[in-house]
C-alpha cells in the first residue's frame, strides 16, 4: 500500500466497521431494553407481520374464552331459575295428588286451590323476571342467540342458543297428545279384548292390553302395565246411590251379593234401621269388596275408592217382602265404572286408534294426537276431577322444564370444552409468536458483548490509523 497523506484508507476502514459495531450495540441494547427482538419493521419484516397477525388471533382468542366464560354464566343462570320453578310445579303437583283424595272437604281444596294458584304466580313471576346482563331468558323471548367463541367471524367460531323454554304459566302444561276424561265403562258379565294402534310418521305400533273385564280399574291397570311412553290412565271414583222404595212386611235375614261376595243383612219392617244394618254389614266386608256404604237418608251410597265396579244383586230372602230397595240399594243392579285417559305423546306421532269391545267409552275411529292439556295459569284443583286433570299438564310442565334444564346442562359443558380449546390454542399461538418477537437474552447478551469489544477495539484502531500518516513526516527529515 502506498504510503499516502491525502486519503487515509485504513482509517475509513476501521471508521466503518466501528460504525458497524456501533449499530450492532445499539441493537443489542435496543432488544435488551425491551425484550423484544423486532422492534420494528426493519428488524425483521416477514417476522413482524407473522407476529402482528398471531397477535390479533391471540387476542380474539381470549376475549372468545370469556365470551364463553359469559356463556355459561348465562346458561346457570337460567338453569337456576328453572331449577325453582320446577321446585314449585313438585310443589303443585303435591297439592294436585292430595285434592284428588276422597278425604278432602270442599274447604280443604278450597286451601289446596288457593296454594296452587300462588305457585302459579310465583312461577309466571321468575319466568318473567330471569335475565341476564339484561337479556330475558325465561319469558320466551330468547330465540336464536349467537355466541362468539371464536377469533374470527365464521360459522365455526360461533355457537347458536336456538331458544331457551318458554317457562311463563300461560305456556307451560301445554303437550302434544290426546285426553279424554270420564271414558265411561259399561258394565258386560264377559271379559272382553282391548287393544290400541298408535301411528307415526314412520309406522303403526300395535299394543294389545288383554281380554279384560269390563272394569275402570281393571283397564286402567292394563293400559299402565302396557308399558307405552306417556300413555296413562287412571280410574275415577266409582259411586252408586240406592233408593228405598220396598218395605219389609215380615223380619228375616236377607242376603246381598257385592262383587262377589255374599253378605247377610238383618231385615225388619223399619226403612231406616234396615239402611242402618245394611250399611254396617256393607263395611264389614269392605276389605274383600273395595266398597263402602253410607246413608243419604233416602237411600245407600255405594262407594269404590279405586275405580273398581261395584255390582249388586240380590240373593236369599228370608224376609217377606225384601228386596235390594228394602235396604236402599234400590236401582243398582247396572252399573257403569269411568277412567281419565292422557297420552303424552312423543314427536312425530299423528294418531290413537283403539279396538276392540272396549272402545264404546272411547268413540270409535283414530283420535288426533295435538297439542293439548291446561297451561299451570289455568289449572285448579277445586274438585277432585280437575286435582286428577290438573296431573297431566304438571307432569308436561315437568317435563319441559326438565328437558330445558338439561339442554342447558349440555350447554354448559360445550362452553366449557369451548373455554378449554380455546385456552390451549391461545397459548401454543403465544409461544409460536414469543419465538419470532422475543429477545432471545442469553444470545443478545453475547452479541452486546461482541460489540462493546469490537467498540472499544474499533475506537483504537481508528486512533492507530490515524496516526499512521505521521510515518511521512520522518522521510520530509531526511
Amino acid at each position: 500500500m502506498a504510503l499516502v497523506i491525502n486519503t487515509n484508507v485504513m482509517s475509513l476502514n476501521a471508521q466503518r466497521n466501528l460504525s458497524t459495531s456501533a449499530n450492532q450495540l445499539a441493537t443489542s441494547l435496543q432488544r435488551l431494553s425491551s425484550g423484544l427482538r423486532i422492534n420494528s419493521a426493519k428488524d425483521d419484516a416477514a417476522g413482524l407481520a407473522i407476529s402482528e397477525r398471531l397477535s390479533a388471533q391471540i387476542s380474539g382468542l381470549n376475549v372468545a374464552a370469556r365470551n364463553a366464560n359469559d356463556g355459561i354464566s348465562l346458561a346457570q343462570t337460567a338453569e337456576g331459575d328453572l331449577a325453582q320453578i320446577g321446585n314449585n310445579l313438585q310443589r303443585m303437583r303435591e297439592l294436585a295428588v292430595q285434592s284428588a283424595n276422597a278425604s278432602n272437604s270442599v274447604s280443604d281444596r278450597a286451601a289446596l286451590n288457593a296454594e296452587v294458584q300462588q305457585l302459579a304466580q310465583e312461577i309466571d313471576r321468575v319466568a318473567q323476571a330471569s335475565s341476564f346482563n339484561g337479556v330475558k331468558l325465561l319469558d320466551g323471548s330468547f330465540q336464536a342467540q349467537v355466541f362468539q367463541v371464536g377469533a374470527n367471524a365464521t360459522s365455526t367460531d360461533q355457537i347458536t342458543v336456538d331458544a331457551i323454554t318458554n317457562a311463563r304459566s300461560s305456556s307451560l302444561g301445554a303437550y302434544n297428545g290426546y285426553n279424554q276424561q270420564n271414558v265411561s265403562v259399561t258394565y258386560n258379565a264377559a271379559a272382553q279384548g282391548f287393544t290400541a294402534a298408535i301411528a307415526t310418521a314412520t309406522g303403526t305400533q300395535n299394543v294389545n292390553f288383554g281380554t279384560l273385564s269390563t272394569d275402570a280399574k281393571v283397564i286402567a291397570q292394563a293400559i299402565n302395565a302396557a308399558g307405552v311412553a306417556g300413555l296413562q290412565a287412571t280410574a275415577d271414583a266409582n259411586v252408586q246411590t240406592g233408593t228405598t222404595t220396598n218395605g219389609i212386611t215380615v223380619a228375616g235375614t236377607d242376603t246381598i251379593t257385592l262383587n262377589g261376595t255374599t253378605i247377610s243383612i238383618a231385615g225388619t219392617t223399619d226403612a231406616q234401621t234396615n239402611r242402618t244394618n245394611a250399611i254396617t254389614a256393607i263395611n264389614s266386608q269392605s276389605a274383600t269388596t273395595g266398597v263402602t256404604a253410607v246413608d243419604t237418608g233416602s237411600g245407600v251410597r255405594l262407594t269404590a275408592a279405586d275405580g273398581r265396579n261395584i255390582s249388586v244383586a240380590f240373593g236369599a230372602a228370608g224376609s217377606t217382602g225384601g228386596d235390594l230397595a228394602s235396604y236402599g240399594l234400590g236401582g243398582l243392579s247396572n252399573h257403569t265404572s269411568t277412567f281419565d285417559l292422557t297420552y303424552q305423546a312423543p314427536a312425530g306421532t299423528n294418531s290413537i286408534t283403539f279396538g276392540g269391545a272396549m272402545t264404546t267409552g272411547l268413540g270409535a275411529g283414530a283420535h288426533a294426537v295435538t297439542a293439548t292439556g291446561t297451561a299451570i295459569s289455568a289449572i285448579n284443583v277445586s274438585t277432585a276431577d280437575n286435582a286428577r286433570n290438573a296431573l297431566a299438564s304438571i307432569d308436561a310442565a315437568l317435563s319441559q322444564v326438565s328437558g330445558a334444564r338439561a339442554t342447558l346442562g349440555a350447554t354448559q359443558n360445550r362452553f366449557t370444552s369451548v373455554v378449554a380449546s380455546l385456552q390451549t390454542t391461545a397459548e401454543n399461538l403465544t409461544a409460536s409468536r414469543s419465538r419470532i418477537q422475543d429477545a432471545d437474552f442469553a444470545s443478545e447478551t453475547a452479541a452486546m458483548t461482541k460489540a462493546q469489544i469490537l467498540q472499544q477495539a474499533g475506537t483504537a484502531m481508528v486512533a492507530q490509523a490515524n496516526s499512521a500518516p505521521q510515518g511521512v513526516l520522518s522521510l520530509l527529515r531526511g
